[in-house]
């Protein structure tokens, strides 16, 4: 299962690439002023869905473009077709295909592909987290002075007063930088790697994170709302290398 579906996300790279070049301005929809999608995740979606569904026609899928399908299954395929959409519009490299399989609502197995950076991450249930069959681990710096943390501006897309700027000017402070990459499912796949230390984000869907959370965890991080629950629609989510938790968790 897990080489299948780490060559439908490298396959969804491809189409993203190279459909990219043959994109036109009629081929942008704006879900409001600021969220793009463009015909390019619905190909992408169609094809990753197409491929599932040829494989595990009993299993349930939820997909960013094209929604839910439900057949009663204990297996949900959670599918983000490009994650940072306005990256790739932009041309700039921070965009990924993430697919996650969930079994009774518990991550099984998460891939993430990112086809620009060249990268793919993946883990199974108790089995660690690989970046190209290479495994990975959490950094273990300790201090806050010393961490570089990424977030990202999804409640100010959608419209939040109660947004994240308010965190933001507190923390940024406290820290040794920030980064922005505009992608939830390469933040999360960066902490996994050790390259941050943190992240924090509100106003995220399941498809965002579904596969970058399970990553993480299999990394030996950490990932908990802002309270240190698992309501991360409602309280935002906050994924960190374990080590640092307890100090970023006051600033929510």
């Amino acid at each position: 299962m897990l080489e299948d579906i780490i060559e439908i996300a490298r396959q969804a790279g491809e189409i993203c690439v190279r459909e990219y070049g043959r994109m036109q301005d009629g081929d942008i929809e704006f879900k409001n002023d600021k969220d793009l999608v463009t015909v390019v995740d619905k190909n992408v979606e169609q094809f990753i869905v197409e491929q599932i569904t040829r494989r595990y026609p009993d299993h349930d899928i939820f997909g960013e473009e094209s929604g839910r399908t439900t057949h009663g299954s204990d297996y949900c395929w959670i599918i983000d077709p490009i994650d940072g959409t306005t990256s790739f519009v932009h041309g700039q490299p921070w965009y990924c295909t993430s697919i996650a399989l969930h079994r009774n609502g518990e991550a099984v197995l998460g891939v993430v592909h990112s086809p620009r950076l060249g990268e793919t991450y993946h883990a199974e249930k108790g089995k660690g987290a690989y970046l190209n069959g290479r495994q990975i681990k959490v950094s273990q710096r300790t201090r806050l002075i010393e961490s570089v943390l990424a977030t990202g501006f999804a409640c100010i897309r959608a419209g939040w007063e109660d947004n994240n700027l308010k965190h933001l000017n507190v923390i940024l402070p406290q820290i040794r930088d920030i980064r922005r990459c505009g992608s939830a499912a390469i933040d999360l796949c960066f902490v996994a790697a050790g390259r941050l230390e943190g992240y924090w984000e509100m106003g995220l869907q399941p498809y965002d994170y579904a596969a970058g959370e399970l990553i993480v965890r299999e990394a030996g991080g950490v990932v908990s709302d802002f309270a240190g629950g698992n309501e991360y629609g409602s309280n935002g989510i906050m994924a960190t290398n374990g080590l640092i938790t307890e100090a970023l968790q006051q600033f929510f």
